[in-house]
Formats: structure tokens, sequence, C-alpha cells
């Protein structure tokens, strides 16, 4: 058997896995799985650099998948490298398995991503591309010689989020990005030529790609592909290797089942199944079998990594030797541990926009966060992260040693991306925009929390308050969808995602803080266009970081309690004198976090919010923002939004609308009445 035969049997052998995995299962996609078995099998055998006695070696090659429906040409692939076994293979898609329907992320067993929405894994490919030029500019090329590989399909080519990816990866110049473009014509439920007629590759090269045409099924020309990709200087690689859905498939009547929509996303079912094992060589009785030339191809392999990483890591130890600081840098960056800071050095000014004092915050993590980058979709000056910005200065095609990342108008490819970097590992990754244009983000958010990725998300312009924008800008559900986002816990038991909405400068302080200490989910702070009265003298603010907390000067032994988040526990605080004066006993507290509330002792959440007496919240979003804290019956209220907003300078529509501490006064009193 020659070369080329073996590599062609191998890959048959993934082929062979992929379908009975699916056969087995009952469920799964086996067609695009069989298409790409041989760039996955030349990839895996000869190009990959890993060490398989360490996968999370920092120096590793990365692989991004993003049609997370080809689980099982990865699972199979992954395989042959030795990270999974054959009895994981028969296990996928159930209860318990390590090879769930799509991959999770599972770096010891060289998964890099949770991948399955369509376009997001090449995000956060292109992402982890910026981070490894990033970390170069900072440690040196010794420390960040690998690339990073992404493998995307039709669909993610269609998705809008390619878009971003394909401007800003050729814009940067990523010629550490090497994505393979697994184009078989066939999708789900259409030929691709019913959707899409562009010609994706001139597409690609104007946004300053290096483009490749192949026969995404032939070894030599995957090989020669692979070959000018790592040769490239100057822009990302795009391979467009054109392949054959299905490949091997054979139907009931031994005819070919290839370039069939039906390979797509069902299993090949009976004789069908049955005529393609045998055509591809495996043993209908015991297809979970790696072939005997199979597994000398990847010991080869192990042998020759054995060599590689041996003088990657000799020339690491010489580097080490001669930048000891940067060593413990480096060990320090990539340990996932929150970072020293000192937040004495934050000064804040009263009665400043809680985006104002993210900026604050944003300024003094840029001088003593080296490792840090922050970005914003186009909107830097008005989301305040040029709070970061001031110290630093852009990434820029050609010169990565700044670290403010400049995506555009492109929310959810910024997301993604900021996503694909701590993936990375080494960087802590932080976005801003508008809280309103979190839509658009929202699929990156889950994503993040599925992965217990801490990326730091700012949303500013929090509420109606934007005003004259009217209602298109204005912010009214997104938090209560967020909020449910945060009642939810991951697989690991924490909480999926920390949410925060200061009510003041000095609690943005805290909030930061605490965003900042959380190393295992992401974090969303939620901050406001227009400058916020500070909570009284005495206030402690350290209090936030329970989630929720009685605000200095509030009554004991109160006959109702006032909640809220973010500027509205100003506007509560307006309304408390006049209620005083009516001999009304009132508390009012601040719930920045009603996750980290939940997460305290049943003690501690009474103490705050005593069960029996009246409580009252207010809030810029809907009601069932507050009525997890506030509770639903005769002894609660919230006075919240029921519409969208309305065009208006804010102080109009704080009136107009009711959030004033008059109407906090009228509003208490009808209420206790």
């Amino acid at each position: 058997m020659n070369d080329i035969q073996a590599m062609n049997h191998a890959a048959d052998n993934i082929r062979i896995l992929a379908a009975s995995m699916v056969e087995k299962a009952n469920s799964g996609h086996p067609g695009g799985a069989m298409g790409g078995a041989d760039f996955i099998n030349v990839l895996f055998a000869e190009y990959l650099i890993y060490d398989p006695n360490d996968p999370t070696w920092t120096g590793r090659d990365r692989f991004f998948l993003d049609p997370g429906h080809m689980s099982p040409m990865l699972y199979a692939g992954l395989a042959l490298r030795g990270f999974f076994s054959m009895d994981d293979l028969k296990q996928f898609r159930q209860w318990g398995s390590v090879t769930p329907g799509h991959p999770e992320l599972d770096v010891a067993r060289g998964i890099e991503n949770s991948s399955g929405p369509l376009g997001q894994g090449h995000a956060m490919a292109a992402g982890a591309a910026v981070a490894e030029k990033f970390l170069e500019a900072r440690l040196g090329h010794t420390m960040m010689q690998h690339k990073v590989y992404a493998y995307i399909s039709d669909g993610a080519v269609e998705e809008e989020i390619s878009q971003g990816v394909g401007r800003i990866a050729g814009n940067l110049g990523l010629n550490n990005l090497i994505m393979f473009y697994d184009s078989n014509d066939i999708q789900l439920s259409t030929e691709t030529k019913v959707v899409m007629t562009e010609d994706t590759k001139a597409k690609y090269e104007a946004w300053g790609w290096n483009v490749l045409e192949i026969n995404g099924n032939d070894v030599a020309q995957i090989r020669k592909a692979l070959d000018a990709a790592l040769l490239e200087q100057e822009r990302p690689t795009l391979i467009i290797g054109k392949t054959i859905m299905g490949k091997g498939a054979l139907k009931a009547d031994g005819s070919s089942y290839e370039a069939s929509i039906k390979t797509h996303g069902a299993p090949l079912g009976g004789d069908a199944y049955t005529n393609t094992i045998r055509h591809l060589g495996g043993d209908v009785e015991h297809p979970f079998v790696v072939f005997e030339d199979v597994k000398a191809v990847y010991a080869a392999r192990k042998e020759e990594l054995k060599a590689i990483v041996a003088a990657r890591r000799a020339e690491e130890a010489e580097w080490r030797k001669a930048n000891a600081g940067k060593a413990a840098l480096m060990d320090e960056w990539f340990s996932g541990k929150a970072p020293k800071i000192d937040w004495s050095k934050v000064e804040q000014k009263e009665g400043s926009a809680t985006r104002a004092a993210s900026a604050a915050c944003l300024t003094a993590l840029a001088e003593q966060v080296p490792n840090m980058i922050c970005a914003s979709a186009d909107l830097s000056n008005s989301d305040k992260t040029d709070g970061f910005l001031k110290k630093t200065t852009s990434i820029v095609r050609g010169d990565f040693s700044g670290a403010f990342f400049q995506a555009g108008v492109s929310e959810l490819t910024m997301a993604d991306m900021c996503i694909g970097m701590m993936l990375h590992g080494g960087v802590i990754a932080a976005c801003g925009t508008f809280f309103v244009f979190s839509d658009y983000m929202k699929p990156a958010v889950r994503m993040a929390a599925l992965m217990q990725v801490p990326v730091k998300f700012i949303w500013t312009h929090d509420a109606f308050r934007v005003g004259e924008d009217g209602p298109t800008h204005e912010p009214v559900e997104q938090e209560a969808q967020i909020r449910l986002m945060e009642k939810m816990k991951n697989h690991a038991g924490r909480d999926s995602v920390r949410v925060f909405r200061p009510a003041d400068a000095d609690e943005t302080t805290v909030c930061w803080k605490l965003a900042m200490e959380n190393v295992d989910t992401p974090t969303a702070l939620i901050l406001s266009r227009q400058g916020i009265a500070k909570l009284p003298v005495g206030t402690d603010y350290e209090l936030a970081a329970k989630g929720a907390y009685v605000v200095a000067g509030s009554d004991e032994n109160p006959d109702v309690i006032l909640v809220a988040s973010g500027s509205e526990v100003s506007t509560l605080e307006a309304g408390t004198e006049a209620l005083r004066k009516d001999g009304i006993r009132v508390r009012v507290v601040s719930a920045p976090s009603e996750g980290l509330f939940r997460n305290q002792s049943a003690e501690y959440q009474e103490a705050v919010l005593p069960f029996g007496i009246k409580k009252f919240g207010m809030t810029a979003g809907l009601p069932v923002t507050l009525e997890g804290l506030v509770g639903i019956g005769p002894d609660s209220k919230v006075f919240g939004m029921t519409s969208f907003g309305f065009s208006a300078p804010y102080k109009v529509l704080d009136e107009k609308l009711g959030y004033t501490g008059e109407n906090v006064y009228n509003q208490v009193k009808a209420f206790l009445a």
C-alpha cells in the first residue's frame, strides 16, 4: 500500500466510524462527516502540531470546528489520534456521553470549542488568531508560533457572521489563521445553488484573504494547499475544498448515495448502511475498529510529534532562561486566575453616569492588566470603552502591540471573537456596545455561558433614558432576557452568567471588581447613559458583592421595602423623604445582581428582604425583571415599563413615564393603602 492509498484508507476509516456512530444512535449527520474526512485526516495525521501527552500545551496548534453537526467526523478523527475510545464513539449522543451530538469544549480530548450554531465556531477561531498575535507581540515568536485552523461549511458561509469574520481577519492580516471551507453544494433541505450563487473566492479575496481552490477529497491537493497556507506571511488563508457529501455512501440497491441531500441529516439506514460500510472496507458486524495500517499512520505521526514538540519545548526552556520576567507573566496569564488589581487607583466622580464610572475602571485595567483586550463595536467614545483606549492603542494590521480591538459595526462577530481570544488562553477579553444591541450578541453570550468563558460584556445606554434616539435604541425587555440566563446554572452548577446593573459610580467600581474576579462564567455590566445621584453617605458598597443589600439611611423594622437596580435606586431614594414625613418606615435595597443574591445564605436573603413585609420595586425594564426579588401577590408590586420607549429628552421621559421621586411616593402610598 503506497502513501496515498494509506491516507485514503485512513479517511475511509473515519467515514466508517462516523456513519456507524450515527447509525447506532439512530440520530445525526453522516453526509458532511463523510465528505470532510479527507481534510481532517490529512490535517490530523500530518500537519496539526500538538503534544499527544499534554493536550493543553500552550504551544499547540488550535483546531476550531464550526459545523458542529459534523461532530462524528471530529470524534472519529480524534479517536485515531487516541483521544477517544471505540466505546466513546459507540455512546454518541447518549446520556452522560463524552461524544454529544454537537461538540462541547473539552481541551483534554482535543476539542477547542463548543460548536453548533453555524458561523460562531470560525469567529472564535479568528479571535484565537488575534490572541496569538497579541501574545506574540508581548512574549515573542518563540512562544507563539502556532497556527489556528478552522473548518467551515456552506451554512456558515451563508450566516451573516461570516461577513464580519471575513472583513476583520482580512483587514488585520491574520496569516496565522487557516480555514478549510467544505464546499459540497448540499445543505439540510436544499442544494446550495437554490440560495447561494455568489463567487465565494472573489468575496474573500476582496476582504484580503489568500484563497486556494482544490478538490477537497484529494490528499495531494490538500497537502499542497496546507503547505502554501503555512508559507503565507500577509493574509489569512481560505482553502475552498470541493467535497462530495456522503462520499463513499451506497444506497440499498448498491447505487451511489453520494451528493444526496438525504445523507445530510439522517442515518443511512438498513441496506444503505450495510452496503456503505462494506464498500468502504469495514466489517458490518464490527464497524468500530481502527485498521492496523491506519494505526501505523497515526503512530508514525506521534513519533514525528515527539521530535517536533521536544524541539519546541527546548526552545521554550532557553527562552525562559533568557526571559524570566516574561516567563512569569506568561504562566500567570495562562493560569486562568484573576489578575491582581489595585482598585484604590480608580477615582470616581460623584453623580457621573455609570458608563463614565466604567471608563474610570477600564482606565485602571488598561494600566494594570497587560494581557487584557477591550473591544467595541464602533462605539468606544459612547460606550466609554475609550477609557481603556486612552491608555493603549488599537490593534492594527502588522502591529498587535496595542490592546484595543476595533471590531467595527459587528456585535455578534465581536462577541464571538472575544470568546475565541479567551479560548486560546492567556488573554482576558471585554467588549462593549449599547444594551439594546445585546440582541445581536445573544447567541454568543449563550455560547460563552455554555463553555464557561469569562468574557466581560459591557452594555451601556441601559434604559429609555437614551431619550431622543427613541424606541429603536431604548432597551426595555433586554434586562429581563439576560436575567433569565442569570437564573440558570451551567453543567458545573455555577451561574451561567453573572449580571450587574450598578446604582451609582462607586457601586460600578465594586461591580467591575467582581467581574474581574469572576473567572468561571461570563459577566454582563449594564450601565447608564445619564448621570446618577450618589447613594446616601454611609452606604457600604462592598455589600454589592452579595448581590443585594440595604442602602444607608434605611429604617429598621420597615413598613415597606423598596427594591431596584441601576439608576432607579436613586429614584426610590428620592421618594423616601416624603414617605417618612407621612410616618412610613422605609428600607431601600440596591440589587445589582439577583444571581449573586440568590447564592447567599437563606439567613442573609431573609435579613435583606424579610418575608411578610410589603415590597415595592421599580425598574426601567419589564416588571418581571424584579418579580423574582419583590414577589407576586397582594404584598408585592413592581412599577416598570409595559411598552416600548418614546423619543424625547430623558428628563421629560422620566416625568412622563413616572420615574420620579414624586411618583414613587404616590405609587407606594397607593400600594400601602
